[in-house]
């Protein structure tokens, strides 16, 4: 099921209008997980770090034993293809995707140099309003490490585990969850990377190898960073975050999204949050 409207599909070498199939029921991304995929956007007339995003993709697929097919330049050249088809003002999803199709050893682990899906998607998904914001509370599930699991891929094979936090923490009445790593220090939230603000300073949780260090994330630190703003990667608990002046979170389809409460500790949207996403729109325009 689609999450925006407007979709155009690349697959098998061209664009497609629509939604349209492009994998089988014995490929083995299918029925044995070997999913990657990536997101970047196209919002204002800018795709901010696209190149960061397909040359993601690619690790990932690699950290799956999947074979990448497209390089990076050629990848962003046919999302820039792709992107024509869009009004100048349209706020879109692009998300590059692979799959194996061939299994080797048993099926189990996809075929060494075997045949690669890869596809495109291109979603219609507004922006949000810099007033959009989110709730956030405790879940018991948690990242997992890299000896369980392939944290370090942006794997579809993840991502039931993050919908776990989401349904725990809608049913609880908040919008996301703020997620522990293995040794219950903070990790990240459930679909995004997580910031406090305390006394004028800028924290957020060192990568330990449990979750990905958002290529936005990155940007964020970069921008606070030039700005003179002292930024601390660091080993973080909940305490922290409940002791903050501001709290937001970053991802790549929102960029910057304000928390304003967190179980029972609020938040106003603060002068912090509202910089670095005037921050990091300034940057796109400026790259």
């Amino acid at each position: 099921m689609a999450t925006g409207s407007n979709i155009r599909t690349y697959f098998d070498g061209t664009w497609h209008d629509g939604d349209i199939p492009v994998m089988r029921a014995a490929d083995h991304g299918m029925w044995l997980g070997s999913n990657v995929f990536d997101g970047a956007r196209f919002a204002h007339g800018l795709t901010p770090d696209l190149d960061r995003h397909c040359a993601r993709v690619n690790a990932s697929a690699e950290a799956l034993m999947v074979t990448p097919t497209v390089s990076v330049q050629e990848m962003v050249e046919i999302v820039r293809d792709g992107l024509t088809a869009y009004a100048p003002d349209a706020a879109v999803y692009i998300r590059p995707m692979y799959w194996a199709i061939e299994g080797g050893m048993s099926a189990i682990v996809p075929k060494e140099g075997g045949a690669t899906g890869f596809a495109i998607s291109l979603e219609e998904i507004p922006m949000a309003t810099p007033e959009h914001s989110a709730t956030i509370t405790r879940t018991r599930f948690r990242r997992p490490v890299l000896e369980d699991a392939v944290v370090n891929a942006k794997a579809a094979c993840l991502y039931p585990n993050n919908a776990r936090m989401l349904a725990e923490a809608k049913s609880r009445g908040f919008t996301n969850a703020l997620v522990a790593d293995a040794l219950g220090n903070v990790a990240e939230a459930a679909t995004a990377n997580a910031f406090a603000v305390k006394d004028g300073e800028v924290f957020t949780p060192v990568p330990n190898g449990t979750f990905l260090a958002g290529i936005t994330r990155a940007r964020h630190i970069e921008n606070l960073r030039a700005d003179g703003v002292m930024v601390h990667e660091c080993v973080m608990s909940f305490d922290d975050f409940h002791d903050a002046d501001e709290v937001f979170l970053s991802g790549n389809m929102m960029k910057v999204t304000p928390v304003t409460a967190f179980d029972d500790t609020n938040y106003q949207i603060g002068p912090a949050t509202r910089r670095v996403r005037e921050m990091y729109w300034d940057w796109a325009a400026s790259a």
